[in-house]
């Protein structure tokens, strides 16, 4: 009676403790932690010494994951490489129904123990099957203090098995969606990246500002310590942008025929390196001497290298950049090298018009020099080789007409001196230069002229003051050269700190066609872009053109008031 009595009590109080855990299962979302709790339990119940989970593989023929409790770390080291599904184990892959062996050396099926496996003889197992399909299998070997497991210990791991098996597709299909949610957000970030590229390629063509927001956009999407652009420069990689945890020296480079970055570029393909150590170029080489794993995307637009990206080492997290970070990187990197090749492109193309302005500037120079200056002084010394063989009578009038020809040379080398850095502009500032060079061009080429200036007495940092009077300079010289016009109106002022200049003519548009007006359209927006201003060149309703300079303040050359001097 008291043996009834004890046996009962032990039914409930496993009964309870199923019911508990099954509560506890359901609530639990985490897989592994699910797997744990299960085999505590199992062992709790059954008076189990070892315990044990197979994940069957996808093909349902083996193992893929075996996860095991009551081994210590010396035991599991000793044993080696786990089962995959063989002998006893896989009697229940084939037959998924519970079983209890009184000795599993006894049973055909039995493989036997590699050696150092502490010894089993008592076995029970039965298979958690979900949705209709066999998931994996539970294993319980060596009941303490009995002779075996019994019918009770079979019932208990029967109900056991079905609460795992609901425990364990919950668990699975949070995960599930927890993975897609995150490859949703990571699509997301990818498209609102190449966005946020596209626009700014649009609105902003500076490579070095293109290359921050790459490099701080990349990283944030693979969620990187730290990621570097590299950028093809020769027959070797020249650090361009750094975001992260790095600390890269700006010189640094690597060369392109013996480095893993390399390969990467002449490939066209991604490289993945969980150990650093590995690649032909140690990263310590270049500051990333704590880095551990790498991920390499070329950036390739049009077929066309251009450089790397590489990224060191997921935050947070021990494990290496898996295939999800390198297709998401893949991605990133198509619009990220369309983004550096365009940038590129107009980066030369800028250098190539600056220095064909500059070259344009030289040849209008010399052409007045050859053509006026030049000419004139040549006439003069053959009037004066003249003169010094005929009689002084003559000769004085040949002189008389040498002085007045060498009084238009001196005016005329006077005007190209001034055209080149009026003495007024640094003298008495922007204001009188101002004038005078208006003055000068329209007595020159008889237009009718206006000039409004409201500085307010100050005068300008010598760098803003320069820009303003050279774009006022080009725009007049267009007027004269395209436009036909007879009435200009030069328009300067400060307002809300920034500095306004308006050129304003009356002519066919001339200065307003870049066509017409060569590379002097070039110079006035390389100027305006010095002091970080716009430059707007727009066409009047009524005919004529209008050149407008905007300087703001706090650009990076600021307007500085200062006393005159």
């Amino acid at each position: 009676m008291p043996t009834s009595n004890g046996a009962d009590r032990d039914g409930v109080a496993r009964l309870e403790r199923l019911l508990e855990l099954g509560r506890a299962l359901t609530s639990e979302l985490d897989l592994p932690t699910v797997l744990d709790q299960i085999l505590e339990t199992a062992r709790e119940l059954t008076g189990a010494r070892y315990a044990a989970i197979g994940v069957l593989d996808e093909e349902r023929s083996g193992l893929a994951q075996f996860v095991t409790v009551g081994f210590d770390a010396a035991t599991r080291e000793t044993i080696g490489h786990l089962p995959t599904g063989h002998g006893i184990l896989g009697l229940l892959i084939d037959r998924p129904e519970p079983i209890r062996l009184h000795d599993v050396a006894e049973h055909p099926r039995s493989y036997g123990f590699p050696p150092g496996h502490p010894p089993m003889r008592r076995f029970l197992g039965a298979p958690i099957t979900i949705r209709g399909e066999t998931w994996g299998n539970l294993y319980l070997t060596e009941k303490q203090e009995a002779e075996g497991f019994d019918d009770v210990d079979v019932d208990t791991i029967v109900v056991l098995t079905e609460w795992a098996a609901v425990a364990i597709d919950n668990a699975r299909l949070f995960g599930e969606a927890t993975s897609r949610r995150h490859e949703l957000e990571r699509a997301l970030r990818a498209s609102r990246t190449a966005m946020e590229i596209a626009t700014a390629v649009g609105s902003d063509t500076d490579l070095p500002r293109i290359l921050e927001l790459i490099a701080k956009r990349g990283r944030a999407l693979v969620e990187a310590d730290a990621l570097l652009i590299w950028l093809r420069q020769g027959d070797q990689l020249q650090i361009a942008a750094v975001a992260g945890n790095a600390d890269v020296p700006d010189d640094a480079t690597i060369p392109l025929a013996t480095s893993t970055a390399g390969e990467a570029l002449r490939d066209g393909r991604s490289v993945r390196v969980e150990d650093v150590q590995r690649m032909q170029v140690n990263p310590a080489r270049y500051g990333m001497s704590q880095a551990s794993d790498t991920l390499i995307v070329p950036l390739v637009h049009r077929g066309r290298g251009h450089g790397v990206l590489m990224a060191f080492d997921l935050v947070g997290a021990a494990a290496s950049f898996d295939a999800d970070d390198q297709r998401a990187l893949e991605a990133f990197a198509a619009s990220a090298a369309t983004a550096v090749a365009t940038a590129r492109s107009v980066e030369a193309k800028r250098l190539h018009d600056t220095m064909a302005a500059a070259e344009s500037e030289r040849r209008r120079w010399a052409r007045e020099l050859h053509d006026e200056t030049l000419q004139g002084l040549a006439s003069l010394k053959l009037a004066l080789v003249g003169a010094l063989r005929t009689e002084p009578e003559q000769a004085r009038e040949v002189l008389e007409a040498a002085v007045a020809q060498l009084g238009h040379d001196i005016a005329g080398l006077r005007t190209i001196i001034a055209d080149l850095r009026p003495a007024a502009l640094d003298e008495l500032g922007l204001e009188p230069a101002l004038r005078t060079l208006v003055t000068r061009v329209a007595e020159r080429a008889g237009l009718e002229a206006h000039v409004t200036i409201r500085l307010g007495g100050v005068r300008l940092d010598p760098d803003i003051e320069t820009i303003a009077y050279r774009v006022a300079q080009e725009a007049l010289t267009n007027i004269v050269k395209h436009a036909g016009a007879r009435r200009v109106t030069v328009d300067l002022r400060l307002e809300s700190g920034g500095l306004r200049l308006a050129v304003t003519d009356d002519g066919r548009g001339g200065v307003g066609g870049e066509r017409a007006a060569g590379y002097g359209i070039v110079g006035m927006r390389e100027r305006a872009a010095l002091a970080s201003g716009r430059l707007e060149i727009a066409p009047l309703p009524r005919g004529g053109t209008r050149v407008t300079l905007e300087l703001p303040p706090g650009g990076e050359i600021a307007i500085l008031r200062r006393d005159d001097p």
